[in-house]
């Protein structure tokens, strides 16, 4: 079976506080964009995992499509499978790769084996795998409260508009991401700046993580400034970057 695990961009990111958990409770919209992996997964003798396209960093064992086989493995009795992934979106770079490779992996297995399971169920197995994977598992619009796993349906559509994506080629790892974020509480929340027409977006729709990887990276900076430049009504850094996509109006 063949899936095309796609990307996503934050219109909007708050980091509203820190927990006593130690992680961050945000709010952002969540919206699917086109870019995607290919994943491959079909039954075999013997579990394995194999790659192509970007290199995938790290040991294969604790790479996330696999952590999401034995995940099921352990609830339900499966047999091994062999998985491929092409490699297209950037790591690292806020589009939510890998998270969306794990999401589909669940869905991929869950149909192959016929496990039945509901979307609510699947997410809660995508939240055991890291805050942006539930997200994958319905995998369309919605508002992200808490720590990224709590969802409220938007109506929002970009249909009208053309979203291009510019990648630096850096790396943004989450500790440095947070380690300048102050947490703040806006006057406006995220979901009453969606509900405004996206001309007024560009002053008051944030990513706070900006404040804390711009100084750093000025290269990032300049790609959200050559978007502006080159026309988008909307431009930002998506997730803890480095990523930084344009919203354009069609020809």
């Amino acid at each position: 079976m063949v899936v095309f695990p796609n990307a996503k961009i934050n219109l909007g990111l708050n980091i509203l506080s820190k927990r006593e958990d130690g992680y961050h409770n945000i709010e952002s919209c969540f919206y699917p964009f086109d870019l995607s992996d290919i994943l491959e997964i079909l039954p075999a003798k013997k579990l394995s995992f194999t790659s192509s396209g970007i290199a995938i960093p790290g040991n294969t064992k604790n790479n996330l499509c696999i952590r999401a086989f034995e995940l099921l493995k352990a609830d339900f009795n499966i047999t091994d499978v062999q998985i491929h992934l092409h490699k297209i979106i950037p790591i690292g770079a806020g589009l939510g790769g890998g998270s969306s490779d794990a999401s589909f992996t669940l869905k991929v297995l869950n149909q192959l084996f016929d496990l039945q399971l509901t979307d609510d169920q699947l997410e809660a197995y995508a939240a055991l795998l890291g805050s942006d994977c539930p997200f994958f598992i319905r995998n369309k619009p919605v508002l992200a409260k808490g720590t990224g796993t709590e969802f409220e349906d938007i109506n929002i559509s970009l249909a009208e508009y053309e979203i291009k994506i510019e990648y630096p080629q850096i790396h943004i790892g989450t500790a440095e991401a947070y380690a300048g974020v102050t947490p703040n509480k806006p006057s406006k929340s995220v979901k009453e700046i969606l509900t405004q027409p996206i001309s007024t977006w560009k002053n008051v729709l944030k990513n706070d993580f900006e404040n804390s990887i711009f100084p750093n990276h000025p290269k990032i900076y300049s790609l959200k400034e050559d978007m502006y430049a080159r026309g988008a009504v909307y431009a930002s850094m998506t997730g803890s970057g480095s990523a930084v996509y344009g919203i354009f109006k069609r020809d």
